[in-house]
């Protein structure tokens, strides 16, 4: 099973190996934007982002109504950081965490052991093709990585096939407006995927596409909230601390992260909390 050519990753990995302090406090746990419940008040050092990244950790969960006793899937689970965070705030939870890259799934199960009654388990997979049961999972999460699966249509179908009646999907995600689709296939394109420091990323679905693949999948849409506003202070943050920092993001990636702002502020792209319930 291979990994996609994730070169963030490589990076965020190479600064954990050689215990870069600020890496290890802002992506050590948490591989994702920061979420700021006041981002007025946002202060932007370390300290503020990490807490926002664990922010939206906790504001996702609570949109997937997880409860104790429960299980739930976490795919595309990075570095372990949702598990922890649910492991550490419930109990009697069966949590599973899902990554198709080894070196990502070896932190976690370094950095994670269960607590009060939960159990965990780690397993690589491909998030269109989950190693699941049937209708065994009560809530799905795919935080922040769901333009990184080869299909969401197929995603979609296997997170109906192994939810049970009555079980949410939630998802986070970089959602476009339709006049941006054409500058977001740029992103597809085979070329430029070799360019792109954050790897093969499709960011093409708008509100209205993923309507219709809720509907289609069988699921009802629960809720569309668009945070931008609240993860927009990640931008600065990255902006004026890591892109001066000694090990800081290299060129490519700070870039990249600088076009992004800019079509957020432009509302051309925007960060959606998303939640998708199978029917009973």
């Amino acid at each position: 099973m291979k990994p996609p050519r994730l070169p963030y990753f490589d990076y965020l990995l190479s600064e954990l190996d050689k215990r870069n302090p600020i890496i290890e406090k802002t992506f050590g746990r948490h591989a994702h934007w920061g979420y700021w419940r006041e981002p007025k008040a946002a202060v932007c050092d370390d300290d503020d982002y990490a807490a926002a990244a664990e922010n939206l950790t906790e504001e996702l969960c609570a949109l997937a109504g997880i409860a104790e006793g429960e299980t739930v899937l976490d795919v595309g689970c990075g570095f372990g950081g949702t598990i922890a965070s649910l492991n550490e705030r419930f109990r009697a939870l069966r949590l599973a965490g899902i990554n198709i890259d080894a070196r990502q799934l070896a932190r976690a199960q370094r950095q994670v052991r269960p607590r009060a009654g939960n159990r965990i388990i780690f397993c690589q997979a491909d998030a269109c093709s989950l190693p699941v049961t049937d209708e065994s999972v009560d809530r799905l999460l795919a935080v922040e990585c769901i333009f990184h699966f080869p299909s969401r249509e197929a995603f979609f179908s296997e997170a109906h096939r192994v939810l049970r009646p009555g079980g949410t999907l939630a998802i986070s995600d970089f959602v476009p407006v339709a006049a941006f689709l054409p500058i977001s296939r740029l992103g597809t394109m085979r070329r430029l995927q070799n360019y792109n420091f954050f790897g093969r990323c499709d960011f093409r679905f708008t509100i209205g596409k993923y309507r219709r693949l809720a509907r289609q999948a069988g699921f009802v849409t629960m809720v569309e909230n668009n945070v931008s506003r609240q993860i927009a202070p990640t931008y600065r943050y990255l902006r004026r601390k890591l892109a001066t920092a000694e090990g800081g993001l290299p060129f490519d990636g700070m870039l990249l992260i600088r076009f992004q702002e800019l079509f957020s502020m432009a509302g051309l792209s925007n960060y959606y909390f998303l939640s998708f319930k199978k029917q009973v």
